[in-house]
């Protein structure tokens, strides 16, 4: 792609965490164990401060000059880790719930350029037609070229029920189209569900949060009242990550007991870890196993999950663990591909104005010891949007973001690529599609009659053709010279 995607950020009360994000929240233990200060480097910094406060145009103030150092310290490490001050502290924990204020929409910076990732489910930019690839080139009456991804963010915040107005730019139509929208209080329904055809169930998670173990409990057993599943297809589509303690927990309701689940690598011994479907990997309160209250089936019912480019982090977790241990076939498009686990580290706790840094601490591993950092978890059957093709738009993941960490095993055996043979690779028919340059506009609610993705997952499970695309070289050969 011509520019890569920088800054990524989401719409709520405040830019909390960007696509796709693990988190480690956890209450730091600073070691003793420092290097030496380097006298120099700290001598040019405070110079640079003291030149901006004699000479710059305006006074500035110094709090606001430590925070943007502070700042400037994490973004250029990587894409992921950040300064959280109040608000965004505030923002990131109120997303963890489930609970937010804006727009629901997910958005980035391209050159310059506020993009949108996508929408979520049920929320005010869903319902009035935003869509994934969309350019937002004005905020009400404000351009956005040239604008920094957190004033972006700070213009379409506001109170529930104010009215905004996007000018939109889109592939495909010639004129700019206006988008009227009304805030709301963004709740994030994390858990969805129902049977699609009978003895079939559709379970879907669409971001993981404190409460999304208990949520997948209740909509499996809601579903078990309508009888016995005889297959089920897990949607981590468009789910951009969330919490690693509820990834674990999704995958531990379909794996056998003390089955591994992920690994994590880092520096410290703290970000070395093996998670395991145990309630105590999973669990954060004392008190009985959640998943104990699943019926046992759920442990052997055939299985597909359904990923795409915009599944990550979290979600990359459970499918790459499922399919390792051959609990379920993946079915879909190559995922995201972000492989690195964030810390949340206080550094202000004291009175109404925290602050932490969200730092990226360790890079995590699936059961056979794969690294999905810049990769992504390749699907079993590649089934892309419709039978044309997937949706036009945006097409961007971890791989083309600036400072993003390399795969550390890119170039070692070929388990740990995304070009080797998927594990659990499935002996279903399989009818090959025709591949056209570009797929509908009109898109389809994930679950609908309409889900060509979810049809073919369908067809898996009961044994029927399976439509999958084919590869562009072949695609290519096949056109008339």
């Amino acid at each position: 792609m011509s520019g890569r995607m920088r800054n990524f950020g989401l719409i709520a009360t405040g830019a909390i965490a960007g696509l796709a994000v693990s988190l480690g929240i956890s209450a730091y233990a600073f070691r003793d164990t420092r290097a030496p200060i380097p006298l120099e480097e700290i001598r040019q910094l405070t110079d640079v401060f003291d030149a901006i406060k004699r000479n710059y145009v305006e006074p500035v103030d110094d709090k606001k000059l430590i925070s943007e150092a502070i700042s400037g310290m994490l973004t250029g490490l990587d894409p992921h880790s950040a300064y959280l001050d109040a608000d965004a502290f505030r923002d990131l924990q109120a997303g963890t719930q489930g609970e937010f204020g804006g727009l629901g929409i997910e958005v980035g910076t391209e050159d310059g350029v506020v993009r949108v990732i996508a929408p979520i489910d049920d929320t005010p930019a869903a319902r009035a037609g935003i869509r994934s690839g969309d350019l937002i080139i004005k905020i009400d009456d404000k351009l956005t070229r040239g604008m920094s991804l957190n004033d972006a963010v700070k213009l379409m915040r506001g109170k529930p029920h104010t009215a905004i107005m996007l000018t939109v730019a889109r592939k495909g139509e010639t004129q700019p189209i206006e988008v009227h929208l009304m805030r709301d209080v963004i709740r994030v329904q994390s858990v969805k569900a129902h049977v699609v055809d009978p003895g079939y169930g559709f379970l879907r998670v669409t971001q993981f949060q404190e409460r999304t173990v208990e949520d997948l409990v209740k909509a499996v057993n809601d579903m078990y009242k309508q009888g016995p599943l005889k297959g089920l297809v897990l949607d981590l589509r468009n789910d951009p990550g969330g919490l690693l303690h509820s990834a674990v927990g999704v995958s531990a309701a379909f794996l056998p007991n003390k089955a591994l689940v992920v690994s994590t690598d880092g520096r410290n011994d703290d970000s070395r870890r093996r998670f395991v479907a145990s309630p105590e990997d999973y669990q954060r309160s004392r008190g009985d196993d959640v998943l104990g209250r699943l019926p046992k089936e759920i442990k052997t019912v055939p299985m597909v999950v359904l990923v795409n480019g915009a599944s990550a982090s979290a979600s990359e977790i459970v499918a790459g663990a499922l399919q390792d241990h051959k609990r379920a076939t993946v079915i879909g498009t190559q995922s995201f591909g972000k492989g690195s686990v964030q810390t949340i580290i206080p550094i202000r706790v004291d009175g109404d104005q925290p602050a932490a840094i969200k730092l990226t601490t360790a890079r995590y591993f699936t059961p056979s010891g794969r690294s999905i950092q810049a990769k992504g978890i390749a699907p079993d059957l590649l089934v892309e949007d419709t039978p044309e093709g997937n949706f036009s738009g945006f097409a961007v993941r971890e791989a083309d973001l600036a400072r993003h960490l390399e795969n550390p095993k890119a170039s070692g055996s070929p388990d740990n690529g995304t070009d080797a043979a998927p594990v659990g690779t499935s002996t279903q028919p399989v009818a090959p599609a025709e591949q056209h340059a570009v797929a509908p506009q009109r898109r389809y609610d994930f679950g609908s009659a309409e889900d060509f993705q979810l049809r073919q997952a369908l067809n898996h499970l009961q044994g029927k053709p399976v439509e999958t695309a084919k590869s562009r070289d072949s695609v290519a050969a096949a056109q008339p010279k």
